[in-house]
């Protein structure tokens, strides 16, 4: 079908219209940068059809299709159809300037309009790809601990293997220095680097320094945030970090905020630029009970428990925001150093530190909350990916780093298990899963998994396989984050957390 690109021109600006990505005065402007980056002399007047589309996805495939017919990219691929599209949507780009004053306009009616009106711009203006998004497929499962929240993520395209072919005959540029830097706002890209035009951030103010918010743009959940240090400096737990966690709650309570660790295998993907990440969303971990309580001599005015949860949480809670850094600041003194042989913590090798934090931060109503996450980054023989890290019996369904979000209770599996879970599901149904694992070197790696599942499940059927599937991930997950605990959900491992807890009140 040929492209008429006048036509989608025009529908890509009464698009915009709807949005309120522009008003009637700025047509004629938009229109010509819309003509600038299409390469086109002139345009040609056409009518269309009224439509109210969520997004822009379809106009902008039209477009690009006949971008790549007419020259206009390199090569018809994700690469450089997504460094293109950003282009086209970066015409209908505000300058920073109008961004933040419209924000800072919401949030003196409330913090919560501030942010709705940021995340709804960050949609429209195709920076969160929403149709992407949408190709997520997303459950919960029930668990000893709750609900727990699955993902497998079909949002991010997968590497093309000419773009990354061609970048590495690119000259390399240190600019912006990382996928976080404030630079990368209003940036065309390249090859190796997304193209941000149609990127705005917002300045924040934290503990009087300056740091910014923008949305990940592969939203995780609903108005996931990202907030970073405006300096281009590496992660680091500290006092600071919980000092500036409260700052930000108290200035929009409705999030929650939090920070990876700041040590390989326990931290995030990124640890080289400070940051946090937070949201409009209530996670499991949040939902869950405390098991049992503890007091802090040093800090009576805060109260402290275990929480119930796979993994080894510290749940502080105070009325006052000084007196809940310093007990959380106490706490990770405490734990970076803190050893017990007996369960197998070790604080260091020689001169090297393995305990940290993974730290979250709420308000609930006068109270504010701190969940302090005990992550210990220590390998050995048995597990040299990490002790406190998903173990070999569960890499067929994950292997990567345990970071904030699933540490929260929510998962983001791997795309390839659509596909996977695609086939174990055929092999469960006709009873021949040694069979389909023979055609296809992927199931392999799942038969023992799928082999317990069908002693488990006696009668499995084209109408339920999905929903048992689903089911025995979501276990698998909880699993994964037991692994992730350094105080494992035993007699003995509790009792650990206890003389760990305990420890708190000795000299």
């Amino acid at each position: 079908m040929s492209v008429n690109i006048h036509e989608e021109i025009t529908r890509l600006i009464q698009y915009g219209l709807q949005k309120n990505l522009l008003t009637k005065w700025d047509i004629d402007v938009v229109r010509n940068k819309l003509l600038e980056v299409l390469e086109l002399d002139e345009c040609i007047m056409v009518e269309v059809k009224e439509e109210n589309l969520e997004h822009p996805a379809a106009i902008l495939d039209n477009m690009l299709d006949w971008a790549a017919k007419n020259n206009r990219i390199a090569e018809n691929s994700i690469t450089y159809r997504d460094l293109f599209d950003t282009k086209i949507m970066g015409c209908f780009a505000s300058m920073p300037s109008e961004v933040n004053r419209t924000f800072y306009d919401h949030y003196q009616q409330s913090p919560q309009k501030a942010t709705s009106y940021y995340y709804k711009l960050s949609k429209d203006i195709h920076y969160i790809r929403r149709d992407r998004i949408a190709k997520n497929e997303r459950w919960v499962t029930n668990t000893d601990f709750g609900e727990l929240e699955i993902t497998i993520n079909l949002s991010k395209p997968e590497k093309d293997p000419k773009a990354i072919a061609a970048s590495k005959s690119l000259k390399e540029s240190n600019y912006p220095l990382c996928l976080l830097c404030k630079e990368n706002a209003g940036y065309a890209g390249r090859i190796n680097h997304p193209a941000r035009q149609n990127h705005r951030i917002i300045p924040v103010e934290l503990q009087e320094e300056l740091w910014y918010m923008q949305f990940s743009p592969y939203v995780y959940y609903n108005e996931h945030a990202i907030v970073f240090a405006s300096e281009h400096t590496p992660m680091h737990i500290s006092k600071q970090t919980f000092k500036r966690l409260l700052a930000f709650v108290e200035q929009f309570p409705h999030y929650f905020l939090g920070s990876n660790a700041d040590l390989p295998i326990v931290g995030g993907s990124i640890l080289t630029h400070d940051h946090f990440q937070g949201g409009y969303h209530e996670f499991p971990m949040a939902k869950a009970r405390i098991n049992k309580l503890f007091s802090l001599e040093a800090h009576p005015d805060v109260k402290a428990g275990i929480v119930h949860w796979p993994m080894s949480v510290v749940r502080l809670q105070s009325s006052h925001h000084a007196s809940l850094v310093e007990a959380a600041d106490f706490i990770l003194k405490k734990w970076k150093s803190y050893s017990d042989q007996s369960a197998g913590i070790l604080a260091f090798t020689d001169q090297t530190p393995h305990n940290t934090v993974t730290p979250i931060a709420r308000k609930r109503g006068d109270l504010y909350e701190l969940d302090l996450v005990l992550r210990n980054n220590r390998t050995n023989s048995k597990h040299p990916d990490g002790i406190y890290h998903p173990h070999a019996e569960v890499h067929h369904i994950k292997k990567e780093n345990i970071g904030l979000i699933e540490v929260m209770g929510l998962a983001v599996l791997p795309g390839r298990l659509k596909d996977e879970m695609s086939l174990v599901a055929k092999g469960l149904v006709q009873n021949n899963l040694s069979e389909v694992a023979s055609r296809h070197d992927q199931v392999k790696k799942h038969v023992k998994w799928a082999e317990k599942i069908k002693k488990k499940y006696p009668h499995i059927e084209a109408e339920n396989v999905q929903s048992i599937l689903q089911q025995e991930l979501g276990l698998v997950f909880a699993t994964i984050l037991e692994h992730a605990g350094v105080f494992k959900q035993t007699a003995e491992g509790q009792l650990a957390f206890s003389r760990f807890m305990n420890s708190l009140n000795e000299e």
